[in-house]
């Protein structure tokens, strides 16, 4: 093949950015690839819009079906996002015999098993380093690189909106609403923030890599996730008094009885790596029992770096153009018929060490109340911080605890028990705390 034709459907930040990586980096790619890559035809939802990569050699079409059926196409790179039509444009491109690299991960998460599938039966491939961590090359980490090893535990910072935020809020004692502003008027947050805010976007992100690592069928519904927005500043600094950062993770862990798939904020030690990963930028620690743990870092969004991964898929998928079906990587990781079915733990069955905070009246015998409680629950205290800010008239103070390791189930069990004391004021503050 002396040029791989493509069909690039969306010229967003992406899409133009991997028209400008490819025009500038040309005669580099092709000595890669083995040939030139050379897009053909590209679709967006406003055709007239002025835009920064050249597009004088590219065909502009109106109907994104009609870049999927041409003949003349041998890749469709789907950079649209979202469910519809981004996952009926990709089936449909299968149907024609095309390969497919994408960016999406939603849509990967919540259908990358019916468009694997049906591409596996095609003979096709469908690529999607884009969809994880921008231009961190995380996929092919896990797919290729760490293939010799059983991974035990994969923990992330994989959504630079939400840790811009926890910084500008660790940093510089911002309100979660101010930092978002911030965020947002600096482009790294959408006017709708609510899939990164919430945590869902870092979910379809775990639940890729957790698929690749572990060798599961995608099942975004059994991903647990909390999301950043009921985080305040007084947690903060009181995780920082006690030696943490409140960072917001991905994280992915086997253990003996199935995997834990969760998304949350979470104390980590201040001396981690991860804890020092600050703004947009994402980071992964993997665990494998053959090579160890293993970090990997870098730029989790933008244009030219999302692209990055794009067009890497593109070389790839270049060189294997021309082998068999069965000798290719698979989709996910593992071949299609040796998927586990390893049970995705719910969320009361985990088991975390624990960050709480009480507000209380000021007054003997709470404390001996509350370590009652957790004791008859089998739950032990590690430290406690108990913060004298009483003042005139105000009698309520906060008290700080972290406790050992229990399973959510029953931290859920004590929280309601302490509530229930007319000496606790407002609901418990908890967070999950990892060692990392």
């Amino acid at each position: 093949m002396k040029e791989m034709r493509i069909g690039l459907l969306g010229l967003g930040t992406v899409g133009c950015g991997m028209l400008q990586v490819l025009a500038r980096n040309a005669g580099e790619i092709e000595r890669r690839a083995g040939c030139a890559l050379k897009v053909s035809s590209a679709t967006a939802r406003d055709l007239d819009k002025q835009r920064p990569a050249d597009l004088s050699n590219v065909a502009l079409v109106k109907d994104a079906m009609q870049i999927v059926r041409d003949k003349d196409i041998d890749v469709v790179v789907e950079l649209i996002g979202g469910y519809e039509p981004a996952y009926a444009l990709i089936m449909e491109a299968i149907k024609c015999g095309k390969h497919v690299v994408t960016a999406n991960k939603a849509l990967i998460a919540s259908h990358g098993n019916e468009i694997f599938q049906a591409a596996q039966e095609q003979g096709l491939i469908v690529s999607y380093e884009a969809a994880v961590a921008g231009g961190v090359p995380i996929i092919k980490a896990i797919r290729e690189a760490l293939s010799a090893n059983r991974i035990q535990r994969m923990v992330g910072i994989i959504n630079g909106t939400t840790n811009f935020i926890l910084s500008e809020v660790s940093d510089k004692q911002r309100s979660f609403s101010d930092a978002l502003s911030s965020a947002q008027l600096l482009g790294y947050a959408e006017a709708d923030p609510t899939l990164d805010v919430a945590g869902v976007d870092t979910a379809h992100k775990l639940m890729i890599m957790a698929a690749t690592a572990f060798g599961i069928p995608l099942q975004f519904s059994s991903v647990y996730v909390e999301g950043i927005t009921e985080v305040e500043v007084q947690d903060v600094n009181y995780a920082k008094e006690l030696g943490y950062q409140i960072k917001h993770l991905g994280i992915a862990k086997r253990v003996d009885n199935g995997i834990e798939l969760r998304v949350h904020p979470t104390l980590i030690p201040t001396h981690s790596i991860l804890a020092n990963v600050s703004g947009v930028m994402n980071a992964v620690m993997i665990d494998g029992d053959a090579v160890g743990s293993t970090l990997y870092y870098g730029p989790g969004a933008g244009s030219e770096a999302t692209a990055s991964a794009v067009i890497a898929d593109l070389i790839d998928l270049s060189r294997m153009l021309n082998s068999a079906p069965e000798h290719r990587v698979p989709h996910l990781a593992f071949q299609p018929s040796a998927l586990s079915d390893i049970p995705i733990l719910d969320i009361g069955d985990t088991q975390t060490a624990w960050y709480l905070r009480l507000q209380v009246e000021d007054k003997p015998g709470v404390l001996a109340f509350i370590t009652r409680i957790l004791s008859e629950l089998g739950i032990s205290i590690e430290a406690v911080l108990q913060k004298d800010t009483a003042t005139d008239g105000n009698k309520i103070v906060p008290l700080i605890l972290l406790v050992y390791p229990v399973e959510g189930s029953g931290l859920k069990r004590a929280i309601e028990q302490i509530e229930a004391s007319d000496d606790i004021i407002e609901k418990v503050i908890s967070y999950r705390l990892e060692s990392v």
